[in-house]
């Protein structure tokens, strides 16, 4: 057995890792990214680099670029990269710039010096493997260890020095019950500030499910999906693995709801007025589309409640 950061990642950006499949992300889960949703969504993230007064728009972990071809089309005056761990989609506009990265963490070297950008981590933290340790005595924890074929568990060792560091800051362990589980943030801050110094002007947001210091889940979050459906955490390989980012422990300037965010860069579900059913029922088909997807984009319970962590950069 092995520790779940290890295998963990292995199974998502290995060499037959899933993010590596033909079918992308998108294959086997929806986000604000993917159609019918990623076209308003294209358009907040347009405004909020209006916003910030920035021109060249950074999508990390982009999957199949689903979010730079929105803004591609409805932006071009926009300059837009893309980083993801496989090659250029075939579909991609020429003037998409794409790097390659490899995986997790470790991001590309050319992915430096940013100036004039804002830099979008949308649901890639999650998926930046970290260790899962439990409780197995009061006030102590021993690292989860998985069997990569089967997901099996058991426990062994301890988190490093610097991780319980964290923990004793970001998610004490003391009064916790036997068995509760602690994700640790270690790898998620280190991967948002790495990604920080490579801005030298601009902006960096992060959208992702998570939780804050009021919060934390006893159980821990750590959840698999395939082809649209929850499945056993197995880290082989065939399924998306993710698990709640501690959004408190990101360093950042501002931090909302998906909802409120959206909302502050004016997109409300407005339904159509219905005169226009009459007048022009293609535009209010497409009106009461656009409608829905924002209604779906900032459901408080959903994708609404997802946080928005921003960090601006101004280096001398």
């Amino acid at each position: 057995m092995v520790p779940w950061r290890e295998a963990w990642h292995d199974a998502l950006y290995g060499p037959a890792g899933f993010y590596r499949g033909a079918e992308g992300p998108a294959g086997h889960f929806t986000t604000s990214t993917h159609a019918p949703l990623g076209a308003p969504f294209a358009d907040a993230l347009a405004r909020l680099a209006d916003r910030e007064g920035v021109h060249h728009v950074v999508d990390v972990g982009c999957g199949r670029a689903e979010l730079l071809t929105h803004l591609a089309a409805r932006r071009p005056d926009l300059r837009l990269t893309g980083v993801d761990v496989v090659p250029r989609p075939d579909h991609l506009p020429d003037a998409v710039t794409w790097l390659r990265s490899p995986g997790g963490a470790v991001l590309p070297p050319e992915l430096s010096d940013l100036d004039d950008v804002l830099v979008v981590a949308h649901e890639w933290l999650d998926v930046v493997p970290c260790t899962v340790a439990e409780v197995v005595a009061p006030g102590r924890l021993a690292l989860v260890l998985v069997e990569p074929a089967t997901g099996e568990e058991s426990t062994g060792g301890v988190p490093t020095g610097d991780e319980l560091a964290w923990c004793a800051r970001y998610w004490p362990v003391g009064g916790l019950p036997l068995g509760a589980r602690v994700e640790v943030g270690l790898t998620r801050d280190l991967a948002w500030g790495d990604l920080v110094a490579r801005v030298r002007t601009g902006s960096l947001l992060a959208v992702d499910y998570g939780h804050t210091a009021g919060d934390r889940p006893v159980a821990g979050t750590l959840t698999a999906y395939r082809e649209g459906a929850l499945v056993a955490a197995v880290p082989d390989g065939s399924c998306d693995l993710t698990a709640h980012v501690a959004v408190d422990s990101l360093e950042h300037d501002e931090m909302t709801t998906q909802r409120a965010a959206l909302h502050g860069l004016g997109l409300h579900a407005r339904t159509p007025e219905h005169g226009l059913a009459r007048t022009d029922p293609t535009g209010y088909l497409a009106a009461l589309a656009d409608a829905s997807a924002v209604g779906a984009l900032t459901a408080p319970d959903r994708l609404g409640g997802f946080a928005w962590v921003l960090r601006r950069v101004h280096r001398m």
